[in-house]
């Protein structure tokens, strides 16, 4: 049986644990997350979905 994840919820636990950890402070989470978010706002936006999807195909297929 195949688990299905989402990018954003995977992305997520991974912030969540780093910042747990102690390896990245509140600051630094806030003003990744805001670059995230205006990233996404560009032209570049497209393109990043397109090589998310096409690395998701691939670790898949493995």
């Amino acid at each position: 049986m195949a688990l299905s994840i989402s990018a954003a919820v995977l992305l997520g636990i991974i912030v969540f644990v780093l910042l747990k950890g102690g390896y990245v402070r509140v600051g630094s989470m806030l003003a990744c997350t805001l670059f995230g978010f205006t990233l996404a706002a560009t032209g570049l936006a497209p393109i990043i979905n397109s090589g998310l999807a096409s690395l998701a195909g691939l670790i898949s297929s493995l």
